[in-house]
Order: C-alpha cells, then structure tokens, then sequence
C-alpha cells in the first residue's frame, strides 16, 4: 500500500498522463461496486511501470490492444504495466470495496429513513480505492466520470451534474463533463438521495458561478446554507481581490457528509465538511466561528493546492499553511470575524507549540520519503505552526508585497505543480528581501523560541536597560529572526476605558540572536504590564517579568482587548506544561479568571486547557480533591452566567464532564431530568446526550437507560452518542466488552469506533484501564498492519494508556519500541508522541508536588 518518493519520481521520469475516463456501476452490491477505467498516457517506449488500484478483484486489464492476465500482473493494489509504447492506452475493469472507514468511497446507510450516501475521500492514497490511477499528485490529468446509480439520487463530483440518461429499472448514468487538469487526489464523488439548496454569484471576470450547500435528508431542517453562503461569497469577493485569479473552476459545491475523519477536504469545486458543522443543537460561537475558517480555508485551497498544486508531498505544509493564513486574514478582513486573529493565537498556536515541543516534532519542510511519512504529518507543525511562520514573514516583508509574490505565482504556475523555491522567488522578487537566510532559519529546521524580558528600573519605575533574550532548548537549538512588537499596558484611571488594561505604548522591532536591545524603551516608565509578541505577530512562547506577572494575576479579566489577555493566558498555559509553575496555580488563575472572559474561543480552550491539568498535571495525591472543587467552581460560574449566553452553555457543559461527586453527579441527574432549570439554557438533545455520558462516566447510568435515550433519537448523532456513553460505564466487564469490540472484532464505522474510544477512556478511576495496557502492546502489530491507516491510527492514539500517568507506561511503551526498531517509522512516530504525553504530565506533576 506504500509509495515511496523514489518510485514516484522514477515512474514521473517513465511516463506522463493525459486523461482518465472512469465508470463505476454503484447498484452492482453493498460491498463493492463495479470499476472500469481507461487512461490515456505517454511513456519511455519500451519501459515498465505500474498503476495504482485498490481492489476486491481485477477481471481484465488491456494495453494497448494487448490483454494482460490479471494474476500475473495485479496483486490488489498495484497493476504492473511492461512493455509500455510511446503513446499508451489502458483499460482496467475491476471491482472495488465500499469502505466505512472514511477512506476511499465511503458508504453510509441513514438509521433514520434506511438511506444509502456515498462520498469520496482521496487525500493522500485513495482515489485507487476507485479507480486505476497514477496516485502522486504531479501527475496532472483530465477526469471524465459516468456514474451509474439508482434514479432517485444526487450524483455530483468536480464538473456540473448532467442530465442523468435511464440505465434500467430504477438505473441511471450520469456522464459527466471532463474536469480541469487537476490532481487525482482532489477528484470527488459524492452519491445519494442527498437534498440542496442553491444559489449563485458573480466571479471577479463577470462569469455567473453556481453554488449548491449539499446534506442528507434527515439534516436538512438544521441545515443554515444561507450563513454558509455568506462566507463563500465573502471569501470569493476576498480572495479573488487577493490572488489576482478568478475563480478557476466551473462551480462551488459544499457537501456535509457523514462520519468524515478530518475537518473537511478541499476537491475541486466539490467540498466536504464533517457533518458536525450541520448544528442541530445550540453549539458554542466558538464551534460556528470554526465552522466559518474552515469554509474560507477550503475556498482558499481552490487556488492555492488545487490550481497550482505542490509536486510531491514534501510541500503539503505549504498547501496547508497557506490556506489557514488565508481563511484567518480573510476572516479578520472580510468577515464579521475580526477578532479572529484571538481565535488563532488560542487555538491554532496553541497546537502549533504543543506539536512543536514533542520528540517527534520536524522542521516545516519536513522530509516525506512515502506515503506512511504523509499520514502522519497532518499535524500542528503542517497547519498551525506554518500558518503562523507565514503570519511572521507578511509582518516581516509587508503583506501587500507578499500578495504581489502570490499573484506572480499563480500567474506563472496555473494549474501545474510547483515546489517551495517557486514561491520563493516570488516573493523575493515582490519584496525585494532576500528569503535564503529565512527559509533555512524558519523553513528548514524544528523547535519554538522563548523570548523574556530583560530590564532594569529606578526606584522611581524609570527602565534604564531593555532587552529581549531569546532561547531554545538544546534539541532544536536555532535561534530565528523575528518580527515582533512590544507591548505597554496601563490601568486607565478615566473615560471609557477607566479601569481596564489598554496599550499605551507599543514598539514594532526585528528580533534575533540571543540578545536584542531595545534602546526606544530606554527612559521610559515602567508599566503595570510589558507583553511581548504583543499582536501575536511572532511564533515564539514568551515570558513576563515579575512586575508583569503580578499585574496579570491580578488584572487579566481587566485587558480590554481579546488578544493581549489571550497572549498573557497562553503564557500562563505554557508554564505549567512545561513543568514551571504547580498545575493548581494554573487550575486557580483559570477558575478565578474565565467568568470575565467574552470570546467563545478563547473560554473553550482555557476549558480543554483545565482539563487537561486536571486530569494530567495536578499531583495525583491531589487530583481528586482539585478536580471536585474546581467541578464545584464551574457550576457556580454556571449559575452566575448570564442567562442564555455562550459562557453559560461553555461552563454547564464542562462541568458535567468533571462531575464526579456524588452531589454534582445528583445535580446532572437534575439537569438531565428537567428538575433543576437554568435561565434560558435550553435542555436540547445533544445536551441530553452529554449529561447523560457524564452519567454513566461517573456509573449513575446504565445500558438501559442509554438504550431508552437512543430509541428517542435513533439518529447518526443518536448512535454515537450512545456508542461513547456505552463505553464509559465503569465496570471491568463493560471496558473489556468494548475493548474486543474496538480492537478484536472492529465492529462498525470508524465513527463508531472513535465514539467507543472516547468513551472507554472517560472516568475517574484509572485502575479500570490497568489491565488493557499488556493487550494494548500486544495487539499494536495486528492492528497496524491488519487495519487502514485511519481506523489503525485512532486504536493507536485512543487507546494508548496515556491516563495510567507513570514509570510503567513508560517502561512498557519502551519495551514494544525497542522490539519495533524502525521498521515502521509512522507507528513508532505515533507511540512516541503518545509517550511524550506521559512524560510531561510525570514533570509538571512533579512541579505541582
């Protein structure tokens, strides 16, 4: 199933393909569905090579006129092809598996109406799983699909859906148009009685763009397409000023399909999102803000990955990087989202450091030498770290000159593939820096800076010496250049203002080396609060100085602004994990702080961030006493939040997660039953669901009763709700019940598996989980290479024991990497982060003591 770069660039110096045109019969059964492709390419006359196919089973392959035996030349992934002619023509008529795992064509069946939906998902490996391909994406081509499905569904992929022609009783086929010249993993396939609404805009070149917001019929009533085509023709209007190129493609669908394992997928002109963004209760803003990047981020993919797109993986960070730097400017710039930058710096920073700071962390540019590489680099250093490194180079280069680069680029390299030194160039030449230095500082090598003040003061508070003194850890020892501000807060004492943190001085200035001067705050007074990085316009962790942190503890609901008190409560965060401050200090300054705090964001990572201490952070000898109290702290927060609002549901929600009391648990139950109300706060079905997982978390909640949940909302959502609540019930019988589920018979959709995870993991009492850390190491080989990546990587990352916080994890985790060696680097990198986790927790344990 691997590909390795070297055979990519052996078969790309082989041949070069020109075209597909691919029908698939999809009412052939429900396990696999007919595949017929035939591909159109040149090649080295007389050389061999090979094409990707994924299948059940290959009843005929031809080239060039000339039958192949199947047996000898396909092995169910690969079909070799000798022999080859300078002009080539290849037929493959195969059959090909449905998938549940999210990969490949997935099928779905509704438990509402018995409904079957299908959709594709390619990114990296998998449009073999559906057709014949040359699967690497320099190997450009046109698409051509004839779809054969029942007549009552909705057949839509990248170009506009025809007319469908009658193909017998209850049979059609739609053929469609041929695509663009685009990369196979960006094709698209979505199939079903799905429902539509429709609408359109103009793009920048005056052509009328045709836009469709796709769901299954038992979501449609929640479905908000008019707020999802808001942000696309904000993102449109943005994006198209930006990048000097109209839309390229002839229309813009979103689909939201069901059990989808990431966030969305950028196929050209046919987007999928998570079925999770169709909100059927009331959500936190902070879910719906998310929702709004991820539309921009993928519109802006249309360009940046799918006009021009990187010509080997090695450039995916890029792709990923730049579209997440553009959906959060675009945001800020066009949207009602302008604080979205505070978003950013919570979230997607936040990420990017943690990521960072793990064994297995990689420069940006990371080094991808197969497919397996690939997988596992769809992480924080790939999306956040990136976005935020470009953040730093449009603060250093000016971002109207980087948007001059960008427009050179795409006008040069329309629809082919590019590597990293084309952007480059670009942005050089627009300028008029030179970006060698740069690159290899920030592009080519791994770790996060610190950066500190260093200052002197009068008695009377006047600074006669400022510095900023940066550091790495001895790891990833690179010194960067930085641009940055520096920021200084005062308490007003009158107007508007009175009594909030505002900035009253600010100097924007170039960081690097060790040490940097700062002569322009010489003489100045000392503030009540100096921030540096203030604006987030760096990719460093920093510091306060005494002064400073005594001015936040005691004033950090007092910043008027979001992001200032975001910067300052990041730097709170990344002193307890790295093992600087006690966790209980940190589990205070939370509890103490986020009833002042009004953006949704940032309230629901200071929510993950109080958790996560709890449960990892804290002194075990205090963990118990400190979770119950601070459970006890959210329901007040709770009682004294505003009727209604975003906070109030925030905090009822991640109290009953913490509830474990015999009191608070009493008070879910209220809750859930309708005895105990709140002002306003609505008791929807999704929140039924979360009281009731605390319920049968903390053993107040049975199968039965979970049972009786489901027979009311036998929905998608239904079913994994249940799924989680199942599994957390806290009895040695039901852990193992859903161990041999999960891992030894992988009952179910990967959804359903993930939502079984989830739960057996949730509970109090870690000795429940004991047992399962011998079968866990035991059963890491078979899962590996018995499972798709997919299903493989959420048993590997969810049931790894990183609650059993101690020497033993670590020693048995140790035992199976040293029996593994590096024969399979993606499993070893995924144990290793996992480990890392353990490891911090055992310090900033240690701290809390």
């Amino acid at each position: 199933m691997n590909l390795t770069r070297a055979e990519a660039i052996e078969r790309t110096a082989t041949l070069t393909v020109t075209s597909y045109d691919v029908s698939l019969d999809l009412t052939t059964s429900e396990r696999t569905f007919a595949s017929t492709t035939t591909v159109k390419f040149n090649a080295t006359e007389g050389a061999s090579s090979f094409i990707d196919a994924v299948t059940e089973s290959v009843s005929r392959v031809t080239l060039n006129g000339q039958d192949l035996d199947p047996a000898q030349v396909s092995d169910g992934v690969r079909i070799q092809l000798p022999h080859l002619a300078a002009e080539n023509v290849l037929r493959v008529e195969a059959q090909a598996f449905f998938m549940n795992t999210g990969e490949g064509l997935h099928r779905f069946v509704d438990p509402v109406d018995g409904e079957v939906y299908l959709y594709s998902q390619f990114e990296v490996p998998d449009s073999r799983r559906m057709f014949a391909v040359f699967e690497q994406p320099d190997q450009k081509a046109t698409f051509t699909f004839h779809i054969t499905a029942p007549d009552h569904w909705d057949v839509i992929s990248n170009s506009p859906t025809p007319v469908p022609e009658a193909a017998g009783e209850g049979k059609s086929t739609w053929h469609f148009e041929p695509t663009l010249t685009i990369s196979s993993y960006i094709t698209a396939l979505i199939a079903g009685p799905y429902e539509c609404v429709r609408s359109e805009l103009t793009s920048s070149n005056g052509r009328i763009v045709p836009l469709g917001v796709f769901a299954r019929k038992s979501l449609m009533e929640y479905l908000d397409a008019e707020n999802v085509f808001e942000l696309t023709r904000q993102g449109f209007e943005f994006f198209e000023a930006q990048f000097g190129v109209p839309y390229p493609f002839p229309k813009y669908d979103q689909l939201f399909v069901p059990e989808f394992n990431a966030g969305a997928m950028e196929n050209a002109g046919a987007v999928t999102f998570l079925e999770s963004y169709v909100f059927r209760s009331k959500v936190a803003d902070a879910t719906v803000e998310r929702r709004a990047i991820t539309i921009l981020h993928e519109l802006a993919h249309m360009w940046f990955g799918d006009l021009v797109t990187m010509r080997w993986w090695n450039d995916l960070w890029l792709n990923e990087s730049f579209a997440e730097f553009m959906s959060t400017l675009a945001a800020a710039e066009n949207t009602k989202y302008v604080d979205s930058w505070t978003t950013f710096s919570s979230l997607e920073k936040s990420w990017a450091y943690r990521q960072d700071q793990l064994p297995s962390t990689h420069p940006i540019k990371a080094e991808i030498n197969d497919l397996e590489d690939v997988l596992v680099n769809f992480d924080g250093i790939t999306y956040a770290k990136g976005a935020s490194v470009l953040r730093q180079l449009v603060a250093w280069v000016g971002q109207e000159e980087f948007m001059a680069g960008v427009r050179a680029y795409f006008a040069k390299h329309a629809w082919g593939n590019t590597e990293l030194p084309d952007l480059m160039v670009e942005l050089e030449a627009a300028s008029g820096r030179d970006l060698s230095l740069w690159t290899q500082k920030w592009l080519e090598t791994a770790g996060v800076n610190t950066f500190k003040p260093a200052l002197e003061v009068t008695d009377s508070g006047i600074i006669t010496s400022f510095s900023i003194l940066q550091s790495a850890v001895a790891e990833h020892p690179t010194l960067r250049p930085h641009r940055a501000a520096i920021g200084f807060y005062n308490l007003a004492a009158t107007g508007e203002d009175a009594g909030k943190l505002v900035r009253t001085h600010r100097v924007e200035l170039d960081v690097d080396g060790a040490v940097t001067e700062v002569p322009e705050l010489v003489g100045l007074e000392r503030p009540a609060l100096i921030l540096l990085n203030d604006d987030d316009l760096a990719y460093a962790k920093i510091r306060l100085d005494p002064h400073s942190l005594q001015t936040a503890k005691e004033h950090l609901k007092d910043f008027r602004d979001s992001l200032p008190r975001t910067l300052v409560s990041a730097s709170a965060w990344d002193a307890t994990r790295d093992g600087e401050t006690p966790a209980r200090e940190y589990v205070d300054f939370v509890l103490a702080t986020i009833g002042y705090e009004s953006d949704s964001t940032v309230i629901m990572v200071l929510l993950r961030q109080l958790s996560t201490a709890l449960s990892f952070y804290v002194a075990p000898e205090h963990q118990q006493a400190t979770a119950i109290a601070a459970a006890d702290s959210l329901w007040e927060l709770t009682r004294n939040a505003a009727a209604g609002t975003d906070a109030q549901l925030q905090f009822v929600k991640a109290f009953a997660a913490l509830a474990q009391s015999p009191a608070q648990l009493d008070r879910v139950q209220a809750l859930l039953d309708g005895e105990k109300m709140l002002n306003k706060l609505v008791l929807d079905t999704d929140m039924k669901w979360e009281f009731l997982i605390a319920l049968a978390a903390g053993g107040r909640a049975d199968a039965a009763a979970i049972e009786a949940a489901l027979a009311l909302d036998n929905t998608q959502n239904g079913q994994l709700a249940a799924a989680t609540a199942h599994a957390a019930i806290p009895t040695a019988e039901n852990k193992a019940g859903t161990w041999e589920s999960v891992v030894v018979r992988g009952d179910g959709a990967n959804a359903i598996q993930r939502a079984a995870i989830d739960g057996f993991t949730k509970g109090w009492d870690t000795a429940l989980l004991e047992p399962f850390v011998a079968k866990y190491f035991g059963a890491l080989r078979e899962v590996w290479e018995s499972k798709s990546y997919e299903t493989a990587s959420t048993i590997i990352t969810g049931l790894y024991p990183v609650k059993l916080v101690s020497q033993a994890t670590l020693d048995a985790t140790d035992a199976f990497l040293a029996t593994l060696g590096t024969e399979v680097p993606a499993l070893r990198r995924l144990l290793v982060e996992s480990r890392d986790t353990v490891v911090r927790a055992l310090r900033a344990q240690a701290a809390d003591r």
